[in-house]
């Protein structure tokens, strides 16, 4: 499988220098380069790329709005997170927007890698130290929504729940478990409503802090 990938960050240094990394990559393509929001949301709807690393400073909107804007166009495009913030506002701004990986630009290049080729499968990655921001978070109790038991969940939904919380996409449930998407779809709906939760950083922090999967 080659991922195709599109690069969005502002200074072309960077583009420069992602490009020549990721060249060698057998299983890596570079489909584009966007230096902004505007022309990232364009160029994704243009190209339909696999992964798309992100910057979140961009001189128009934020990565955060155009990773939001993106998923709500092109829901399967997974979206990675690549910038010079650690802290807590944006890491969690951009899980809630959709994105599928975080990674700080500091980080060894064999990160970014397995970060592109996690989120190339629908799987979420977290860089360490940020994964443990989310593992402190659900245990001071700071940002968890008011959860029910899981055990309110029928057998399938709680399957179901265990396959969304890994990052798997619906066509992937479905193959699974031998169902259509749409029924997925309706699983996922009556999971977030037992559950009252509202996003994807919801329903991971949910899954950590039940046990249901591990950061």
């Amino acid at each position: 499988m080659t991922i195709r990938l599109l690069l969005v960050d502002d200074h072309a240094v960077v583009r420069s220098g992602l490009r020549m990394m990721l060249e060698n990559e057998a299983d890596a393509e570079i489909i584009g380069e966007a230096s902004s929001a505007a022309e990232a949301i364009e160029a994704a709807m243009r190209l339909k790329p696999d992964v798309i690393l992100m910057d979140i400073g961009l001189p128009d909107l934020s990565g955060i709005d155009a990773t939001r804007e993106i998923k709500r166009r092109l829901s399967d495009v997974s979206i990675v997170a690549l910038t010079i913030h650690e802290d807590e506002e944006y890491f969690f701004k951009m899980l809630e927007a959709g994105a599928s990986g975080y990674v700080p630009k500091r980080a060894a290049p064999e990160e970014l890698l397995t970060a592109i080729r996690a989120a190339a499968t629908g799987q979420v990655y977290l860089y360490p130290s940020l994964a443990k921001l989310l593992v402190r978070d659900f245990l001071d109790g700071g940002r968890a929504p008011n959860e029910e038991s899981h055990s309110d969940l029928t057998d399938r939904e709680q399957e179901v729940l265990t396959f969304l919380a890994e990052g798997v996409s619906n066509e992937e449930i479905a193959a699974s478990l031998v169902i259509s998407p749409k029924t997925v779809a309706r699983h996922r709906e009556n999971i977030m409503r037992k559950l009252n939760l509202h996003s994807r950083a919801e329903l991971v922090r949910y899954a950590i802090r039940k046990g249901i999967i591990k950061a």
